[in-house]
Protein backbone atom coordinates (compact mmCIF):
# COMPACT_ATOMS: atom_id res chain seq x y z
CA UNK A 1 0.00 0.00 0.00
CA UNK A 2 1.43 3.38 -0.92
CA UNK A 3 2.31 5.96 1.68
CA UNK A 4 1.03 9.45 2.45
CA UNK A 5 2.08 10.88 -0.94
CA UNK A 6 -1.24 9.91 -2.52
CA UNK A 7 -3.39 12.92 -3.43
CA UNK A 8 -6.34 13.33 -1.05
CA UNK A 9 -9.56 13.61 -3.06
CA UNK A 10 -12.02 13.70 -0.15
CA UNK A 11 -12.04 14.01 3.63
CA UNK A 12 -14.91 13.40 6.06
CA UNK A 13 -15.30 12.30 9.71
CA UNK A 14 -11.52 11.95 10.02
CA UNK A 15 -11.36 9.63 6.99
CA UNK A 16 -9.09 10.45 4.07
CA UNK A 17 -9.83 9.15 0.58
CA UNK A 18 -6.72 9.06 -1.57
CA UNK A 19 -6.24 8.07 -5.19
CA UNK A 20 -3.89 8.22 -8.15
CA UNK A 21 -5.45 8.66 -11.59
CA UNK A 22 -3.30 6.05 -13.36
CA UNK A 23 -2.47 3.58 -10.56
CA UNK A 24 -2.13 -0.19 -10.95
CA UNK A 25 -5.22 -2.35 -11.65
CA UNK A 26 -7.84 -3.04 -10.49
CA UNK A 27 -9.29 0.51 -10.25
CA UNK A 28 -9.21 1.37 -6.56
CA UNK A 29 -8.85 4.08 -3.93
CA UNK A 30 -7.16 4.18 -0.55
CA UNK A 31 -9.03 5.01 2.66
CA UNK A 32 -7.15 6.08 5.78
CA UNK A 33 -8.69 6.42 9.22
CA UNK A 34 -6.28 7.05 12.11
CA UNK A 35 -3.80 4.15 12.00
CA UNK A 36 -6.08 2.03 9.79
CA UNK A 37 -5.66 1.79 6.01
CA UNK A 38 -7.59 -0.07 3.34
CA UNK A 39 -7.59 -0.33 -0.44
CA UNK A 40 -11.10 -0.45 -1.91
CA UNK A 41 -11.93 -1.93 -5.32
CA UNK A 42 -14.06 0.69 -7.10
CA UNK A 43 -16.07 -1.74 -9.24
CA UNK A 44 -16.92 -4.26 -6.51
CA UNK A 45 -16.84 -1.81 -3.56
CA UNK A 46 -14.93 -4.24 -1.37
CA UNK A 47 -11.68 -4.16 0.57
CA UNK A 48 -8.84 -5.74 -1.38
CA UNK A 49 -6.07 -4.89 1.11
CA UNK A 50 -5.89 -3.73 4.72
CA UNK A 51 -8.83 -3.04 7.00
CA UNK A 52 -10.92 -0.29 8.56
CA UNK A 53 -13.15 -0.32 11.66
CA UNK A 54 -16.71 -1.33 10.78
CA UNK A 55 -18.23 2.16 11.13
CA UNK A 56 -15.45 3.83 9.10
CA UNK A 57 -15.77 1.17 6.39
CA UNK A 58 -19.53 1.73 6.24
CA UNK A 59 -18.99 5.49 5.77
CA UNK A 60 -16.35 4.87 3.09
CA UNK A 61 -18.61 2.50 1.14
CA UNK A 62 -21.52 4.96 1.39
CA UNK A 63 -19.23 7.70 0.06
CA UNK A 64 -18.08 5.42 -2.79
CA UNK A 65 -21.66 4.66 -3.84
CA UNK A 66 -22.40 8.39 -4.05
CA UNK A 67 -19.29 9.21 -6.05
Amino acid sequence: MRGPNLPTISQFFGILIRMFFDDHPPPHFHAVYNEHKAVIDIQRLEVIEGRLPRRALSLVLDWAELH
